[in-house]
This record gives C-alpha cells, structure tokens and sequence, in this order.
C-alpha cells in the first residue's frame, strides 16, 4: 500500500469535514467549511513511488454554511449532504450527451440545527439523519418527509449507522450514550407495513470487577463526554450486518489508574453490551468505517476474534492516525501515524476497495492506495445465506487482553493541532507490504511545513 496527503487545494484552505466515495464511479465527492461539495476523480499513481491523484471535476453549490456530511445512495443515484443550521439535501444525477449534472431533488427541512451525520437504508428509500438538536429523523427519501423522530439523546447526535439488513438503527451522542432502535413495522390501511423503530438498547455504561471470580464492583462510562472536542462520532455496521462498530469509546480498567481511548464492537446477536474492545490508542477515535468489500479468509493460525467464514475489513481514525483492522487477527494490520496537523473528521472507502481516503480539519485529504489482492481475495456475500442472524462475533465479553501498547505520537503533535492556516504541507510515505498477522505494521508520516 502506498498514500499520503494528496497536496491540492481541496476547499479553498477551508476545513474537509466529509467524504464519500461513487459506488460505481470513481469519483471522490468532499464537503467542506467552504459551503461547497467537490467531486473529484481519484487515479492511481504513474509509478510505485507515485502517490495517488485527484483531479478536480465539478462543485456542487447550494448549502449556505459548512457541509458537515455527504454520502452517496446505495445506488448511486442520489447524494445527500448535511449542514449547518440544520440544512439537509438530496441530489440527483442526471445523465446528459456532454456528461452528468447533480441537481438538487429535495430539501429536507426540520433539523433546527446543525446536521452532523446521516445514512441510507440499504434500499434508498429512507435516510436516517443526526443532529445538534438532540435528534434522529427517519426521512422517506421519496416523498422528501420525514418519516418517524427519534429524540431520546440528551445531547448532540454525532453519529448514526442504518443496519445493512434493514432491523436496526443505531445512534451515538454526545450525553454519552449509543441507542441502538429496532424495527417493529405497524400494519398500514393498505396491507403494507410501516417502519416503526423503538428503541431497544441504551448504552451507556459497563461493569466493572477486579478479578474475574469477583463480584463487579462499579460501573464506568463506555464513552467520552460533551467535552470531546470533536463534532462527530461516526459509527458503522459491517457489510454484512454481523456487527456495529462505535466510536469515542474509554475503558477504565479496575486495576489501572489509565483511561484508555478505543473503539467498542457490538455483536448483532447481543446489542445490549459491546463484545470486544479494540486496542487503545493515544487519542480518541472520532471516526469508524467498513470496506465495502469483504474476502476470503487467509488461514492465518493467530487467534481469530470472530467467527465468520469471510475476512471483513474495516479502519478507525483518532484525531491523528488511521488503523486498518480485519476480522482474521486481533492487532490491526496497518497503522498510519502523524498524517495531519488537525483532527480527522471522515473515512470513505471506495468501491473496489482500492483506495481509502480521510478528511481533516487541516483542509487536506490522504488517499492510500491498494495493490491488487494485497487484502485479499474478494468473497461473494451470496455464498452464505444471508439471514436475520448472521454470523458473530466469538468473544461476547470485553478483553483486556486487546490492549496493545499505545502507538508512538509524533513528536510535533501539538503543535500541529494548533496549525490551521500555515499554509500547504508535505508528507512523504513509502510502499509498505501487507504485514505478518502477530506483528502490525506502523507507518509514520510526518507533517512538513513549508514555507
């Protein structure tokens, strides 16, 4: 794999606060703090040394303040994008002799506030939206209404995920809580069944006990406070829907007086409590996100944390650094440290799975690029039947023995998350190879500034 910051004028210096990727084509649409959505076109590298390109193709202009989120339609037929003073819209592709246009469809209204995140149905029928005014909206994206209003949370909603197979919806706010909604459909006059979702689990907290043969003698908070100085707290259900992924998560381990930062995943088969505990990191995860594809399994003899019978491989961004994870090995599989001066706020994965891209308020990109087969060999989900009770995750208790030692933090951290407008800067990266399963590979990519 190769990648580093791609060094163009994404949004006019302006902080990147999102990124998606087409799900047919390859094309990279960003939202930032300009008020603009770009679409750029991103190629592979001429040689090995080569980084990735993006080339700018068009700007997407109708929002009056920061766009906060984007995301493509299963289809690819439609793009919704979220801003600030609670502005939601839908955009349609229209083919033309000359090319393609985007044109705005619908315009969502009735976030009083600030929109921080949203996702399709797997249908595109319905968007699900997070929100500064402490709600959740079930939108039909057909008839551009909103559909049902989830307003449990206390505080900002920075994350929502739509559960690929259709059962549930799930939430992460700022009061500290992950609420995962399950559908209970209510019979319509038509015969037709209406989705209705209630709210089945509220996460807030876990046990906590000195010694396994004891008694838990405490409870602790699973997740960061209001004072997480981040506007989002993405969260994602795998591909197949056999696990949720969140976010913003702190482990206070009993017999240590450290906090430590990490990322908690949620088997389908028990929501209520998270399964297993991702390693921790230096600083907190903001950002959590699924390759689209997933893959055959490579027999690796290590002690596999799921039981599936595919590889599915998925990446967590801290403020700072990017971890790339499958389900066939605990440690993660690669590591990128020091990629910007500010804090992530995205991860888009692209459709073929050659490329991953982050955003940052820094007003920069990093893309890395794949080898062909260098995460293996696609699996066809088809192979296995797809069912209400896919298969899960092995270990359904949390596991101190996932704590790793925490990455090295570059040595001008600081002072680059005070960095905002010092002008362009460089990074430089070299071609790494898939590492050994028992022994993650780092790659640290430190920021430059030039004059």
């Amino acid at each position: 794999m190769k990648g580093g910051t791609v060094q163009i004028n994404w949004h006019d210096t302006q902080p990147v606060l999102s990124l998606d990727f087409h799900p047919h084509f390859g094309l990279l649409a960003t939202g930032g703090n300009d008020h603009d959505i770009k679409l750029w076109e991103i190629t592979r590298g001429e040689s090995e040394k080569k980084l990735p390109t993006a080339s700018y193709k068009k700007s997407l202009s109708y929002h009056t303040s920061a766009v906060n989120v984007l995301r493509f339609s299963p289809s690819g037929e439609h793009l919704a994008s979220g801003a600030d003073g609670g502005e939601l819209v839908i955009w349609k592709l229209h083919h033309s002799d000359d090319g393609y246009a985007w044109k705005v469809l619908k315009n969502l209204s009735f976030h009083r506030k600030d929109v921080l995140d949203i996702q399709w149905s797997s249908d595109g029928e319905y968007l699900v939206s997070g929100s500064v005014d402490n709600s959740c909206i079930i939108w039909d994206a057909n008839k551009g209404s909103v559909h049902q209003i989830l307003d449990a949370h206390l505080h900002y909603v920075q994350g929502v995920a739509w559960d690929p197979l259709g059962q549930y919806v799930a939430s992460l706010g700022s009061d500290r809580t992950c609420r995962v909604y399950v559908n209970k459909p209510q019979p319509k006059s038509k015969g037709y069944e209406k989705l209705n979702y209630v709210c089945q689990h509220v996460i807030t907290k876990s046990e906590l006990q000195k010694h396994e043969d004891t008694k838990p003698t405490s409870k602790s908070h699973l997740f960061h406070d209001e004072t997480l100085p981040s506007f989002f707290r993405r969260l994602a259900w795998s591909p197949d829907g056999s696990f949720l992924l969140v976010p913003a998560g702190i482990y206070r381990d009993s017999s240590a007086s450290d906090v430590l930062n990490t990322a908690y995943i949620f088997s389908r088969n028990d929501l209520s409590r998270p399964a297993v505990q991702l390693p921790g990191a230096s600083k907190p995860v903001v950002v959590a996100r699924f390759c689209p594809v997933v893959f055959h399994l490579r027999g690796s003899k290590s002690a596999g944390l799921f039981k599936l019978p595919y590889r599915v491989v998925f990446a967590v961004a801290t403020f700072n650094s990017l971890y790339i994870y499958d389900t066939e090995s605990a440690p993660p599989i690669a590591i990128f440290a020091g990629l910007h001066y500010a804090a992530v706020t995205d991860i888009a994965w692209s459709s073929d799975a050659k490329y991953i891209a982050l955003s940052s308020r820094d007003g920069y990109c990093t893309v890395i690029e794949f080898e062909n087969d260098e995460l293996g060999m696609p699996f066809c989900l088809a192979e296995t039947s797809k069912t209400a009770n896919p298969p899960a995750v092995s270990k359904p208790e949390l596991s101190n023995q996932m704590a790793m030692e925490k990455p090295e933090a570059p040595k001008d951290d600081e002072a680059a998350d005070k960095k905002t407008n010092k002008g362009n800067q460089s990074q430089s990266s070299t071609a790494t190879k898939t590492p050994d399963t028992n022994k993650p590979a780092r790659k640290r990519i430190t920021p430059i500034a030039i004059n």
